[in-house]
């Protein structure tokens, strides 16, 4: 007998804004150098085009745009810019050393955008969107054109719009449910007016860009690609303005474990994506809820003692994907204090992490002084001290020594020491609490002016001996830029401090640099 050749599946590509859309997301600002470690795994893992940033936001997303563009190996590196020749000339500027750059412009194409926030008539527009798309295409040969609010715009201006676009010169061209006010049949609904309307759209590349406002964006965006779009531009975790974007893991693992309905291949190195949900999650200090689709804590836990049945008589009984092909640890090694240095290098590289020689002693350090206060050490506290020990190596402050009296008998008084630039410094202060005590004295020791923006306390682990996770978002009061800290410890307040410091240094760091936003 001769088997069937199966048919060849069609590329859907994968677009990831998270260095942009996601970083627009309050209190999810990322360093220079923690930009260009996510970009580097978003790379490493397949992702086609990388949304670097927006250069004319400012010298720190220009000089991040053009990093990443001078070393992404495989990846299309691209640049945002509004459809001004400013801003089109400095993403061409930034993206000079791509191998593969792209210019990504956009315009608002909805009445209400066009009246209210741009202040232009429809025609202005559509002139607009020709001058920018030439421009750009003069620039680079890779142009992607978006049609900002399309979903609420009407549809024969849409339609204009994109003809004119595709005329100029894009290569790709964007249809964002910009405020997540669409549902799929809609969705699908317009990508196919669109295809049987508008003159050469098969000479383009259509591409779906969907945000979560009402918890759509990822049955949105696999709506439109079986309208035929064969571009899905999404972020890590789902992070982005207001509720995010479209989870890319969510619409990678929704494409390879449903190939049934979706006929379609992505590239993506699915092993890596627990890594890249983790990374993101450190260096924003957002974390991941425990119950979130492919790499959520949760996503392959059973409690329930049905489940557990099953699972012992077949995994597939409540599993439709392995954790493995998410490069999630199907268990946790333990790893405890008669652990030595050679079996923590090897859980640290099937964590995901490489660390050079002094960071590796440091962490180890760490880990043996963890273990000495907890009886098992998991997988995720590991994660958590190395990513810690990452965002803090090159902290300006750091805590030496911390002891905090507390109780109903009140006041509530913290002694802390910190090394500020080598030099050790010690004072107490009194608060309402023993986390407003802590914080009060970093205050003292360092004085700055900021607000609260938010302050989350989770468990890394379970137990009473878990390590505490504790995430700081601080606000600048000067500029109202916002900045995150993330540290774990077995001492809520110690973890509280250390949260409170990574922020602050990210704060002093961007302000060395000059404070652009």
């Amino acid at each position: 007998m001769t088997s069937k050749k199966q048919p060849k599946k069609e590329r859907v590509f994968i677009f990831d804004t998270t260095l942009r859309d996601g970083e627009q997301c309050p209190g999810a600002t990322m360093t220079h150098e923690q930009k260009i470690e996510v970009a580097e795994v978003l790379d490493a893992m397949g992702v086609d085009i990388i949304e670097a940033g927006f250069p004319a936001n400012g010298d720190a997303d220009s000089d991040a745009v053009r990093e990443i563009a001078a070393r992404a190996e495989s990846a299309v590196v691209c640049g945002l810019a509004r459809a001004t020749r400013q801003d089109i000339d400095q993403c061409a500027e930034a993206l000079k050393k791509a191998r593969r750059p792209r210019i990504h412009t956009f315009i608002a194409t909805s009445p209400l955008h066009m009246k209210w926030k741009l202040r232009m008539e429809p025609e202005e527009v559509y002139e607009r969107v020709i001058e920018s798309v030439t421009q750009a295409r003069n620039l680079v040969a890779d142009v992607e054109w978006s049609a900002e609010d399309a979903i609420r715009s009407e549809r024969d201006f849409l339609c204009r719009c994109v003809e004119a676009a595709i005329k100029a010169g894009a290569t790709t061209v964007n249809i964002p449910d910009t405020v997540g006010y669409t549902e799929p049949d809609e969705y699908r609904s317009l990508f196919h007016f669109l295809i049987n309307t508008v003159p050469n759209i098969d000479k383009v590349v259509l591409s779906a860009h969907c945000h979560d406002d009402l918890g759509m964006a990822v049955a949105n965006s696999l709506f439109a690609v079986k309208a035929g779009a064969r571009q899905i531009e999404c972020t890590v975790n789902g992070i982005g303005e207001r509720a995010g974007n479209a989870a890319l893991e969510e619409v990678v693992m929704a494409i390879k474990t449903r190939g049934d309905i979706f006929p379609f291949n992505t590239g993506i190195k699915t092993t890596m994506l627990t890594r890249a949900s983790k990374l993101v999650s450190a260096v924003t200090s957002f974390p991941v809820q425990y119950n979130k689709a492919i790499v959520g804590r949760n996503a392959f836990a059973h409690e329930s003692g049905i489940h557990q049945d099953g699972m012992l008589k077949h995994v597939q009984t409540y599993e439709i994907m392995t954790p493995e092909s998410v490069g999630a640890s199907k268990t946790s090694l333990v790893m405890g204090k008669h652990s030595g240095r050679s079996a923590f290098r090897d859980k640290l590289k099937q964590l995901g992490f490489e660390l050079a020689d002094n960071q590796l002693e440091d962490a180890f350090v760490r880990f043996k002084d963890l273990a000495d206060k907890k009886k098992q050490v998991y997988d995720e506290d590991i994660e958590a001290l190395v990513d810690e020990e990452l965002a803090a190596a090159d902290d300006r402050i750091k805590v030496l020594s911390l002891l905090v009296i507390a109780g109903t008998m009140g006041p509530q008084v913290a002694t802390l020491t910190l090394d500020i630039d080598g030099e050790h410094k010690t004072t107490q202060a009194s608060g309402n609490g023993p986390v407003d005590a802590v914080f009060n004295a970093i205050k003292s020791l360092v004085p700055h002016e900021t607000d609260f923006s938010d302050y989350q306390v989770h468990s890394v682990t379970e137990g009473t001996d878990a390590q505490a996770d504790v995430s700081v978002h601080l606000k600048a009061k000067e500029n109202d830029r916002e900045f995150s800290g993330r540290a774990a410890h077995p001492d809520t307040l110690v973890a509280s401090a250390k949260a409170y410091l990574i922020a602050l240094n990210r704060m002093i760091a961007r302000q060395g640099r000059g404070g652009s936003s």
